[in-house]
């Protein structure tokens, strides 16, 4: 039985939609305004029919072209969202706004500090396995995240690494070289911080498995799980100040900062 084609998103076809009546409301056909834009007549009919999904450059171009008063242009931050897994998508929302992540990760490098090649190297590794389409589209989603690093006003990130999840080798041997280095260099921004949990610890407060704890610009605490493609938001402030605790008890056990960031340029020679 053949797969039938992918439909466009809720929000791709609202953009498509609005790009249309926009571009008839300025009496303008699809090779006018992609003129305007430097695109083909094809690219834009391409973005209406829902053919393909709106770039972000796309999104610029049109929104400049068409001088909507940022009507096209806020496209992006939705569009954008719906390139990351459904199960993810409310959390990345959050994410992206919050004053403070802390992580703690037990498996994998945490997203926000992962290179562009760890990434791929890692969504290439999934079950069922995706086409190369979709594991661009997600790494491109996934590395975009790390904007939140540089993000004005400034968030506080936190992350602590369980010593495995480092020393398992993703992509190669250049790849996790690149990473470590990757690591070592976000741990120079003052508003970074990188913690290993070494294996010679044994018990230890993270055992239960990895989680993610945001402040939002409330100031109220959210807690994130996730686990085989199903995710789960606590916002219980009782429960949620459990979690914290455990955070941070996870950060007084693992090595200090700088022991830590030993052990990774120990790991990248």
């Amino acid at each position: 039985m053949s797969q039938g084609k992918k439909v466009a998103s809720p929000a791709g076809q609202y953009f498509a939609e609005i790009l249309r009546l926009l571009r008839n409301s300025a009496e303008l056909s699809q090779n006018d305004l992609g003129g305007r834009m430097n695109y083909t007549g094809a690219a834009v009919s391409a973005v209406e029919t829902c053919a393909k999904p709106a770039t972000d450059e796309f999104i610029e171009a049109a929104e400049k072209a068409l001088d909507t008063g940022g009507v096209v242009g806020a496209a992006s931050k939705y569009l954008r969202l719906e390139r990351y897994p459904e199960h993810f998508q409310g959390f990345v929302q959050l994410e992206q706004e919050a004053l403070s992540v802390t992580s703690f990760c037990t498996q994998v490098v945490e997203g926000l500090l992962q290179t562009e090649d760890y990434a791929r190297a890692l969504l290439r590794t999934g079950f069922p396995p995706l086409d190369e389409e979709e594991v661009e589209q997600l790494t491109a989603a996934r590395t975009e995240r790390a904007d939140l690093l540089g993000r004005k006003p400034v968030c506080v990130i936190d992350v602590v690494l369980e010593e495995a999840a480092l020393r398992r080798q993703l992509g190669g041997r250049a790849v996790m070289k690149r990473q470590y280095e990757h690591l070592l260099a976000c741990a120079e921004r003052p508003n970074v911080n990188v913690q290993v949990m070494p294996t010679s610890c044994g018990a230890h407060a993270g055992l239960f498995g990895p989680l993610k704890l945001i402040e939002t610009q409330e100031s109220e605490r959210i807690v994130y799980f996730e686990a085989n493609g199903k995710s789960t938001l606590v916002s219980d402030p009782s429960e949620v100040g459990s979690y914290a605790r455990r955070c941070a008890m996870i950060s007084r056990q693992a090595l200090r900062p700088r022991e830590s960031l030993a052990l990774i340029e120990q790991l990248a020679e």
